[in-house]
């Protein structure tokens, strides 16, 4: 393929109506499955995948006007996200997309949509992006601007070839995605029935509760006996070693952050040297949680694959002190009971802002089943863990081949022999 076959466009000359459109001006309101799903900046990922948890509604009479449609791509305009996109996806169910996003409906008779959210991904669109912050000014990019922006576009059989051989890495992705949201809620549903139903198996292997298993009173209500109240602090430590990358420029690290885990929760391998602030130093037997906003769950396993792991500071870092009772840890902290003592201890400024303080939480009030209790339920759901772990593997291999390959597609640096006619 020659690059001189490639010519420039502007978006809003490949687009429907030669124009991009500003969402709905309306207010979230909790996720009701009778409403609109809302779409707002905060559900798209840097990688242009919607965060699914904590999606909210959209309750206004002119919502189905600012539905998302087949080829439609919609655009951050405002603040830190600003360039951040979404190519709409009919498997994500109906969306209303927000105010601070404006979409464009690409034409398929002139451009491969997919081809244009792949462009999405590449440092040349992110450099356009970062072009319109200078200083201390936050970025904005109006619909105008956006419309003509230039894109490089390569023949319409060389977009296919790309589209046809980068889309397969990111369905494989997304199905890894769907089959660990599967085992995760089938490990918390086990969690619930057990712990929270208090249904876990008897010595005759039949559920407690409902056997007429002997419940007694405690200070956090009806337990089954055998069963008492303490606090996190005698289960978990938490671990805040802290290192300073810059300090080793020429090493090698694989970083644990809250935006690679929105990401694909695919950590990112860097120099010491592009790590601007100290990090806390983990390994496999951690669990991350993040202390910002805990409105949004944000709970991880790390599988570190480098010997120097770490993650942001923004991060809880909680070691079980048990390592045959680690999962039960897991599930207990990624239970509802325990986000919503996050959220119940919550300060400052509503939204993003909001943080818990670490120490705070060690005083949690749990009750405490009996040590071989625990130890049973980490061996029950310990083989799902495992098959989350490699996904995740494979998804970090598959992210890693995607971004390597397709700057160089989009770059015109690989020659590809596509046929001209075709």
């Amino acid at each position: 393929m020659k690059c001189n076959q490639w010519k420039k466009v502007k978006l809003k000359d490949i687009t429907t109506d030669g124009r991009g459109h500003y969402g709905i001006g309306a207010s979230a309101v909790e996720y009701q499955e009778n409403l609109y799903t809302y779409l707002r900046i905060t559900d798209i990922t840097d990688d242009g995948r919607i965060i699914k948890e904590g999606l909210m509604s959209v309750d206004d009479q002119d919502a189905k006007n600012y539905l998302l449609k087949q080829n439609d791509i919609v655009f951050a305009r405002t603040g830190n996200s600003t360039g951040r996109s979404y190519f709409y996806d009919k498997r994500d169910g109906d969306l209303v997309f927000a105010g601070f996003l404006i979409k464009f409906n690409l034409d398929s008779d002139k451009v491969n949509p997919k081809y244009i959210k792949l462009y999405t991904l590449t440092d040349q669109y992110r450099n356009w992006v970062n072009s319109f912050a200078t200083g201390s000014t936050r970025k904005n990019i109006n619909a105008k601007i956006y419309g003509d922006m230039e894109i490089n576009l390569p023949p319409r059989n060389y977009q296919d070839y790309v589209v046809n051989l980068i889309d397969p890495f990111n369905e494989k992705i997304e199905i890894n995605n769907e089959i660990n949201k599967k085992l995760e809620e089938m490990a918390q549903a086990i969690f619930k029935h057990w712990f929270v139903d208090f249904e876990f198996p008897n010595e005759n292997g039949e559920p407690y509760k409902s056997s007429g298993g002997e419940m007694v009173e405690s200070e956090l209500g009806m337990i089954p006996k055998g069963w008492k109240v303490t606090i996190l602090d005698n289960i978990v430590n938490i671990s805040t070693k802290s290192i300073n990358p810059q300090n080793y420029a020429e090493r090698v690290f694989e970083h644990y952050s809250i935006p690679a885990l929105d990401n694909n929760k695919t950590p990112e391998i860097q120099m010491g040297k592009e790590i601007k602030s100290n990090k806390y130093l983990i390994d496999d037997n951690v669990i991350l949680i993040s202390k910002l906003n805990p409105n949004t769950k944000r709970i991880w396993k790390p599988i570190p694959q480098y010997k120097f792991a770490i993650c942001s500071t923004e991060f809880i870092v909680y070691v079980p002190k048990e390592n045959n009772i680690f999962y039960y840890v897991y599930e207990f902290i990624n239970s509802d009971y325990f986000s919503e003592m996050l959220v119940s201890h919550a300060t400052g400024s509503t939204g993003s802002r909001q943080r818990v303080k670490p120490k705070d939480t060690l005083n949690f009030k749990i009750y405490l089943p009996p040590v071989e209790l625990m130890v049973k339920f980490s061996k029950a759901v310990k083989p799902m863990h495992d098959s989350i772990s490699l996904k995740n593997l494979e998804i970090q291999k598959l992210v890693l081949t995607r971004d390597t390959l397709l700057p160089k597609l989009m770059s015109g640096e690989i020659r590809v022999p596509v046929e001209e006619e075709k």
